[in-house]
């Protein structure tokens, strides 16, 4: 059976407690090696400091008895050279390698243990051979040496720290010599520390306590590690449950950001700004389906009022309904009134498409726009007249210089000031102005017609959207005149939006590039009054 994976708070009390009992053990076998080593060199140092001084005596000796060794054994006796419990044995030999003096070693333990003595004084091993004779060629040696014990009294066991008899010891020899010349050699060697009743015991007790410590120090790593890990895992089990919720659909779910600024809280922030993101995508995708369904109903709807007449036009003509010639001519004309708004609701949507889409070409040149509102007042006056409405250009005539594609803003001035006129009562007044401001023109279009209510205001460039609910033909034409307006401002790098309350007019400000380039400007008003190029059809604004 497949074991379950390990929690990821698990791994980091494991991890932890890992590290604390490693680093532990790390800390008591370098802490036994440095004391050993420590208590070597202090050896080292008192079996130096012992040999110094033996080594000057046996070399003040030699002197004082005229450069010979005669009855050199005697003065060398345990009770001259060797203090109290002093636990080391000492071998002096002469120039010859002949042996003057081998003191047994003595060792006296603790507690009135017993007493221990080299088996064979000197002892017959190679290492002890080596030293001597190297230190009778002038060459002072330092080593360790392995060698037997046996008890004085044969029925005493063994040393302690040692196995079946076997010691270890530390030695120096050193050459003994008179006026330059090797007289001889000494050789001093006492047992090694964790041989002695001291050391052993003393490392074993600093062994214990850091072992002691050591476990003291894991189990707080592990308390410690528990609340870490706690710590740690909390937001993310808190991430976890978010993106689950998230799974299932939940949009609006949110972690709370952690206190601290670390590598968490940046992920949680970074988690809520992502399901910011998400939510605001999926919001608009469900906005822009509803759009979609929304443009379905909207073209099937002014297709069918269309279609309908067409067809009932038709069969009428068809069955010979309408006898009368006048009559028969007046249906025609009616259908292909008909088809003419059909074709011009074709031609809106694909434009709307074409820009939307960024596929619309644009024939950019520097463009006078006062002149341009000029040429388009001089259209679309006449209709304002029979209206009794004021239009007026207060667009200065040194305005700057915008750079945009002239037949597209004339469509969007076109637009905007007949979507003016059809909202504003007879008496009433229609102005375009223009402000340069940082490196943009700011044209605005303002009149004093009855006003778009709050709640249809920021919707009054979506495509097909149309204040009047009942869709009249009377209001307006096909709904897409302010999404194209928009389209055309976008499609330029500029912005539109409008301002407007109920019974107090409106006013839809845009704006263009300035361009440094010059163009001609016409300096007589009277000149627009030439023959120029169609001007492109208007489609009402979305009220």
């Amino acid at each position: 059976m497949k074991q379950p994976p390990l929690s990821l708070s698990t791994k980091l009390i494991l991890s932890y407690v890992g590290v604390a009992l490693g680093t532990t053990v790390i800390l008591v076998i370098a802490i036994a090696l440095v004391v050993q080593q420590f208590i070597y060199k202090i050896q080292y140092s008192d079996i130096q400091k012992t040999l110094t001084y033996r080594q000057l005596s046996s070399e003040h000796y030699y002197k004082t008895h005229n450069n010979s060794w005669d009855g050199f054994a005697g003065p060398l006796g345990q009770g001259q050279f060797f203090f109290g419990q002093d636990q080391f044995f000492m071998i002096v030999v002469d120039n010859t390698g002949k042996v003057l003096s081998c003191s047994p070693a003595t060792f006296q333990f603790e507690n009135g243990g017993p007493v221990y003595i080299y088996g064979d004084c000197p002892p017959n091993d190679s290492t002890t051979s080596d030293a001597i004779i190297k230190a009778l060629h002038g060459q002072a040696t330092q080593g360790e040496i392995q060698t037997f014990m046996e008890p004085q009294d044969g029925d005493r066991a063994p040393p302690p720290h040692s196995k079946h008899g076997n010691v270890s010891l530390l030695y120096i020899s050193t050459p003994l010599q008179n006026n330059n010349q090797t007289i001889g050699a000494i050789f001093l060697a006492e047992p090694k520390p964790f041989q002695s009743p001291l050391p052993g015991p003393l490392i074993d007790e600093v062994t214990q306590a850091i072992l002691i410590v050591g476990i003291a120090v894991a189990l707080v790593v592990f308390l410690s590690s528990l609340l870490l890990a706690r710590h740690f895992t909390q937001p993310l089990k808190a991430l976890t449950r978010a993106a689950e919720q998230m799974k299932r659909g939940k949009y609006t779910q949110r972690v709370a950001a952690p206190k601290t600024q670390d590598e968490l809280g940046e992920l949680a922030l970074t988690f809520n700004e992502m399901a910011d993101t998400i939510e605001a995508d999926v919001n608009e995708l469900r906005r822009q389906d509803q759009m979609r369904r929304d443009l379905v109903a909207n073209i099937a709807h002014d297709l069918a009022t269309p279609l309908t007449s067409i067809q009932g036009f038709s069969e009428a003509l068809a069955d010979d309904v309408i006898s009368d010639r006048g009559a028969r001519h007046e249906t025609a004309q009616r259908i292909a009134r008909e088809v003419q708004r059909l074709r011009r609701l074709v031609a809106d949507i694909q434009q709307m498409s074409s820009l939307e889409a960024g596929t619309a070409r644009l024939d950019l040149a520097p463009l006078d726009l006062h002149t341009l509102v000029d040429e388009t007042l001089f259209v679309i006056e006449p209709e304002c007249k029979q209206k009794d409405i004021t239009v007026r250009n207060d667009i200065p005539p040194n305005a700057p210089l915008v750079l945009a594609d002239s037949d597209r803003i004339t469509q969007v001035l076109l637009n905007l000031i007949d979507n003016a006129r059809r909202h504003t009562s007879e008496g009433g007044k229609i102005s375009v102005g223009a402000l340069p401001q940082h490196n943009s023109l700011y044209v605005w279009v303002i009149d004093t017609g009855c006003g778009i209510k709050k709640e249809d205001l920021p919707h009054i460039f979506e495509r097909f959207y149309r204040a009047d609910r009942a869709r009249s033909g009377n209001t307006g034409g096909s709904g897409l005149g302010l999404s194209i307006v928009k389209a055309i401002i976008t499609a330029h790098g500029g912005n539109i939006w409008a301002e407007s309350a109920p019974d107090r007019g409106t006013r839809i400000t845009f704006s263009l590039p300035i361009t440094t380039q010059t163009s001609p400007r016409i300096e007589d008003a009277s000149d627009i009054t030439a023959p120029r190029k169609p001007l492109p059809h208007t489609t009402s604004r979305a009220q």
